[in-house]
């Protein structure tokens, strides 16, 4: 494979959900490029879906939520994720949804803050920023694990 077919690689997988840049940026170390345009290109991928997903989120909830059975079920599963999550935001606001996309674990991140914006009503001029330097800490924190990993092997 090209480096530029890696890049590609490394910028759409940090688009999936769940998947992120939590693991596109090792992927990309462990393809050998470079860290500084791996954690710019995942950066960037992670963040494409955000805007989507503040504005148009609840209303593809409510028309799973008329349909009956799994998308359904998953709309609703998903309200309820990210109303757990909201607590964080109630109590700290901003700075609560920085942090929780800003640590790399699993059930944070920009897909979980996106939804959690839209859910608490925030706007997409307030979240957006928000979310990008919560994408960015984990994106530069992960850099720095997949950096020392890489080093020890």
């Amino acid at each position: 494979m090209t480096t530029l077919t890696h890049y590609l690689i490394v910028f759409f997988m940090s688009m999936v959900p769940v998947i992120e840049l939590r693991g596109a940026v090792p992927y990309g170390v462990a393809m050998g490029l470079p860290y500084l345009p791996v954690l710019i290109v995942s950066i960037l991928g992670n963040m494409v879906p955000v805007p989507f997903i503040i504005l148009f989120i609840k209303k593809i909830f409510a028309w799973m939520k008329k349909r009956e059975g799994f998308l359904g079920n998953v709309a609703v599963k998903m309200e309820e994720r990210a109303l757990s999550k909201g607590g964080v935001i109630q109590k700290y606001a901003a700075f609560g949804l920085y942090v929780l996309v800003a640590i790399p674990l699993p059930g944070t991140g920009a897909w979980t803050g996106a939804l959690v914006a839209s859910i608490f009503q925030l706007k997409l001029r307030h979240a957006f920023p928000i979310i990008l330097a919560g994408v960015a800490t984990a994106g530069i924190i992960m850099t720095f694990i997949s950096f020392g990993v890489d080093m020890l092997v």
